[in-house]
């Protein structure tokens, strides 16, 4: 049984209705890349077998197009190659790269004075070279990489930042229709205030500011924070307001507990209709499940289908209303869910 099928049979009891599957190109779809490198070669696992590789068919064309000739000027140049061990690359719709090359040695001069020429060599890419080594990074300003998210169901198009070593959704061909559906979920539902939990770089948060009166976000991660601090401004989205806490901070903050990284924003200035979930593939933790089954509409947001269906069971006092699934990693047993909840 395929993947859809089978989600399609294990979610029957919770929803009958037909579910809307949308489709990644097979290759050439991955926006967000990291291999290591050994031997004058890219590496990354299969199946748990180190396997070397000068191109790889699943990136983006235009890492496709950079990733053999960088090898090339790295293999050449002892001073890049010694103690070079992961490259990592980041492409936007725009067809810039972001590389970070990141060695087990300190950053001396003389290799950042060599990735200077070597951007400069393939400048016509639209490439922007990172390095990174034990509590060093440079350079260490303009680290933003911008994508500019082209949607359907919002009047404007946003303008997302991430940096190379922040969580950022890595098929650039389902991006935008991930975040279109979750604006159709809102336009048709009322809506007054939304609260998102693990909100990242605002991939969700930014494009919803128009769908909403008011917005509340919360994020663990400093560099996922910056990177939506300088969305809201760039944006120019004045009704988002945000706090580092991690989901079961969130759950004490609902509990009364204070906290100084709310900066005198009171929770209970705001009218919730909906709660907005997209947590790692481990999926919510009993706490958060407690928390949210008392909100009206969840937006259930899931890398892994196993860990979604664990949770639905337990948000008992919810009905599915609506679901659609996008495969963002085509060929493998990964589904991404996109989904509403509201109480019954």
């Amino acid at each position: 049984m395929d993947k859809y099928n089978k989600f399609k049979t294990d979610i029957k009891k919770f929803y009958s209705n037909d579910i809307s599957i949308n489709i990644s190109p097979s290759t050439s779809f991955r926006s967000r890349c990291e291999f290591g490198y050994k031997n004058n070669s890219y590496t990354m696992y299969d199946n748990k077998s180190k396997v070397y590789l000068d191109i790889f068919q699943n990136a983006s064309l235009p890492i496709q197009k950079i990733m053999p000739i960088l090898l090339n000027k790295i293999n050449k140049s002892e001073l890049l190659n010694k103690k070079l061990f992961q490259i990592n690359f980041r492409s936007n719709i725009d067809e810039d790269i972001l590389i970070t090359l990141i060695y087990h040695k300190e950053l001396s001069n003389q290799i950042k004075d060599s990735i200077k020429i070597l951007q400069n060599k393939i400048l016509k890419f639209n490439t922007k070279i990172i390095l990174r080594a034990k509590n060093e990074i440079y350079p260490n300003k303009d680290i933003y990489f911008q994508d500019n998210i082209k949607l359907v169901n919002s009047q404007r198009n946003i303008i997302i930042y991430q940096t190379d070593n922040c969580f950022y959704q890595p098929n650039k061909f389902l991006l935008s229709k991930m975040i279109d559906k979750v604006i159709t979920y809102i336009n048709n539902n009322h809506k007054e205030d939304l609260i998102e939990l693990y909100c990242g770089v605002g991939t969700f948060s930014l494009p919803l500011s128009d769908f909403f009166n008011k917005i509340f976000v919360t994020e663990n991660n400093r560099s996922s924070i910056k990177c939506l601090i300088k969305g809201l401004s760039d944006n120019k989205i004045n009704n988002v307001e945000y706090a580092r806490l991690s989901s079961s901070e969130v759950v004490e903050l609902f509990a009364g507990r204070t906290f100084n990284r709310m900066k005198n924003n009171e929770i209970k200035n705001y009218n919730f209709s909906h709660i907005l979930v997209d947590p790692p593939r481990s999926g919510l933790t009993n706490d958060v499940i407690k928390l949210i089954n008392s909100f009206k509409n969840i937006i259930y947001i899931s890398c892994n289908p196993e860990t979604y269906l664990r949770d639905i069971k337990l948000l008992n006092n919810h009905k599915i209303i609506n679901i659609e699934l996008f495969d963002q990693f085509p060929n493998t047993n990964h589904l991404e869910i996109v989904s509403l909840l509201s109480i019954n």
